[in-house]
């Protein structure tokens, strides 16, 4: 091999490693751990949790809603304290009693916490306007009312709750009505006392319901007690299952004239005022309704992030992995890389989009059809290209409702479209009138050209005397240019900057200078 072709070899070698060194970077971007979840705003039915990794997690949210139009009392018990125990539904007035303490989210059977009574802590809730459906005076129809119960020992005569009022008969006549929720032989038991009363207000009918299956303590248990005014019937569930029926009739069955609720005044409703153990979601509704079991929508929800900015368009995205897990009250799968579903079906589904400019993205579920969001597996190869990116993950509950997926972290890998380096080599030769210009070509593989910038001031380069234009002038794919046009015995400055296909112009070069002058012939 001659010495001119080992010196060619060497050069392209040096050229080739240094084409390496300016190749693009991977980077990676963080949401979730230790970074947060401050850039994903969106949560549909998702919220943050703690407790499950050393960081919050997202992960379906258990809080139940407040849309339906005929809810008439919510009380959570998700506050982080009893005193601001409350009514979502806006109608009612609650006060704690001092020593009420509330049960966090490990404890709690729907959302982030419930109440923990102790025996003597009452919780007294009152009407607060005269929407509510036992304000004083009010006749109702079809209501429901239900919560979750967690007795600590189910112990004989323990009171969940008691509704208190009066109110006159048609014949003048001072009624006591009470409506109470007490534990006897192991069993709830419900009295509606004087509580429905005939059309005309000449008669009552007092209703009692038992449970027929035993309360387990420290269990979570579902009670659901609805009025049918069609028929009459006042019927109990537990865990979704008809236990007790009766009904506020004349006939004491189906069928006869239908005694309906009338509210008296001064009600006063006590949660726990003798009761031991937790309760949680008491809710109250103007309608028959239906008994909701299962700690998670099987809808389950998703969550979106801002649209994420890369720092160049034509960005590409390399990959994105999550880490991913799931828990329940008693079961907390650890996070792994990548986990798309579980053995009991709990699952993620995960979307991205990506382009140079966000502002034509529409907002909506994005498992929606005709969405421009893309599925993607975690971990797997992804061929986008953009400026800006935005990941998006559905998240569905196990199969019983009981176990949440969560995601711990999402890290997004991608190439930032950068501009590239300037050549490290410039080198500018006087003529009369004009200069030349050489450079080293710039080591990044995806050059597309270059830029000459020139001025009289050092580090302005804001000429306009060349024949070829005003500073800078587009050298295309060249390495040197000649400039013509140039003040004899003025000083000019130049520096030399390169571009990509994607018009990312970089670096200025260092900066060299030159004097035209008329030369000696």
């Amino acid at each position: 091999m001659n010495k001119s072709r080992i010196f060619t070899l060497t050069v392209y070698i040096v050229f080739l490693f240094a084409g390496s060194l300016f190749a693009a970077e991977e980077k990676t971007l963080v949401l979730g751990a230790s970074s947060g979840w401050d850039r994903v705003p969106g949560r549909f039915g998702v919220s943050e949790a703690s407790g499950v990794r050393p960081h919050t997690v997202l992960a379906l949210s258990s809080a139940q809603g407040t849309e339906s139009l005929t809810l008439d009392m919510a009380l959570s018990f998700d506050e982080d304290s009893a005193d601001s125990f409350g009514d979502s539904a806006g109608h009612y007035s609650v006060s704690a009693s001092p020593a009420l303490a509330p049960a966090g989210r490990r404890w709690a059977r729907i959302g982030e916490g419930a109440a923990r009574f102790s025996g003597n802590e009452p919780l007294v809730v009152v009407p607060g306007d005269r929407d509510a459906l036992l304000a004083s005076g009010r006749t109702l129809k079809d209501f429901s009312m239900e919560f979750w119960l967690y007795p600590f020992h189910a112990e004989n005569g323990e009171q969940v709750l008691s509704w208190t009022a009066a109110r006159i008969s048609g014949q003048g006549q001072s009624i006591f009505q009470r409506i109470q929720c007490s534990i006897t032989a192991n069993r709830l038991r419900w009295t509606f006392q004087d509580f429905f009363t005939s059309p005309d207000g000449g008669n009552r009918v007092s209703l009692s319901l038992v449970s027929s299956q035993a309360l387990v303590p420290q269990t979570w248990s579902h009670h659901l007690v609805r009025f049918d005014s069609d028929t009459g019937m006042l019927e109990y569930l537990v865990n979704g299952r008809g236990e007790s029926i009766d009904y506020a009739s004349s006939s004491g069955r189906e069928g006869g004239e239908v005694y309906l609720p009338i509210a008296g005044t001064e009600g006063r409703l006590v949660l726990g005022g003798r009761f031991s153990g937790l309760m949680d979601e008491f809710r109250v509704y103007g309608n028959f309704a239906e008994a909701l079991l299962t700690k998670y929508p099987s809808a389950g929800g998703y969550f979106v992030s801002e649209p994420l900015n890369l720092g160049a368009t034509n960005s590409s995205i390399l990959k994105i992995d999550l880490t991913a897990g799931r828990f329940s009250v008693d079961t907390n799968v650890p996070a792994g890389l990548n986990i798309p579903g579980f053995p009991d079906h709990s699952a993620l589904h995960c979307f991205v989009r990506a382009a140079d400019t966000p502002y034509l993205w529409t907002e909506g579920d994005p498992d929606s059809p005709g969405s421009s969001w893309i599925p993607f597996t975690p971990g797997s190869s992804l061929d986008l290209r953009g400026r800006w990116v935005q990941v998006a993950v559905r998240l569905y509950p196990s199969g019983d409702g009981e176990t949440t997926p969560y995601v711990d972290e999402i890290r997004i890998h991608y190439l930032a479209d950068d501009a590239p380096p300037p050549p490290s080599w410039v080198q500018v030769q006087a003529h009369d009138g004009a200069v030349d210009i050489f450079w080293r070509p710039s080591p990044a593989s995806d050059t597309a050209g270059y830029l000459v910038y020139y001025g009289p001031n050092s580090g302005e380069y804001f000429g306009n005397d060349a024949i070829l234009g005003v500073s800078p002038i587009d050298a295309g794919r060249r390495t040197s240019i000649r400039i013509d046009g140039l003040e004899n015995g003025r000083l000019y400055f130049f520096a030399v900057a390169a571009y990509d296909e994607a018009r990312h112009i970089g670096e200025f070069s260092r900066e060299t200078a030159a004097r035209p002058l008329r030369m000696v012939p």
